[in-house]
């Protein structure tokens, strides 16, 4: 396995876990579905949401049936970036498709298990809130599609040099 597949996959799975551990401790010893907010910092609460869409709420799953689409669909993106992570050679891609891969992991399961993706991270200045509340799991997608979007725009790849022959 090379070393950037191992990093992708890596990510990948810390991101899942880390993304699983702070949703236990939401749902279950803080308590947040009851409580439905704990304010920690000026500009930072714990905030509970269901979200029943996908990013930005959208695609509101209604119904059983639509939440199992919305689960097929989504394993269907993220066994896409898997595929990819496996054959990608670039260490910056390899970094922004774990992050995908382990938040879409990290929602899918949530969705399966809950019907739901369950949101806390509320971040706000005031009563201005540049963001939905979201979950790590949503901000590591966000972070990896910024990533491969920032390389794929900005970043130059040198144009391989054709030798000629002096005749």
């Amino acid at each position: 396995m090379t070393n950037t597949r191992k990093l992708g996959l890596g990510l990948a799975f810390g991101i899942f876990l880390l993304d699983q551990l702070l949703k236990y401790f939401v749902t279950g010893p803080l308590a947040l579905q009851d409580v439905r907010n704990i304010p920690l910092i000026p500009f930072f609460d714990l905030t509970w949401v269901e979200n029943y869409g996908v990013s930005l709420g959208l695609f509101t799953a209604k119904s059983d049936g639509q939440r199992w689409a919305l689960v097929a669909l989504t394993a269907g993106i993220a066994a896409f970036v898997g595929r990819w992570l496996w054959t990608e050679k670039n260490r910056s891609d390899a970094i922004g498709l774990g992050l995908i891969l382990g938040g879409a992991a990290g929602n899918i399961v949530d969705r399966i298990r809950f019907g739901f993706v369950v949101d806390y991270a509320d971040l706000h200045f005031g009563d201005f809130r540049p963001f939905l509340v979201f979950n790590l799991a949503d901000a590591a997608i966000t972070i990896g599609v910024l990533i491969l979007l920032a390389r794929a725009f900005l970043v130059k790849e040198p144009k391989p040099q054709v030798e000629t022959e002096n005749a």
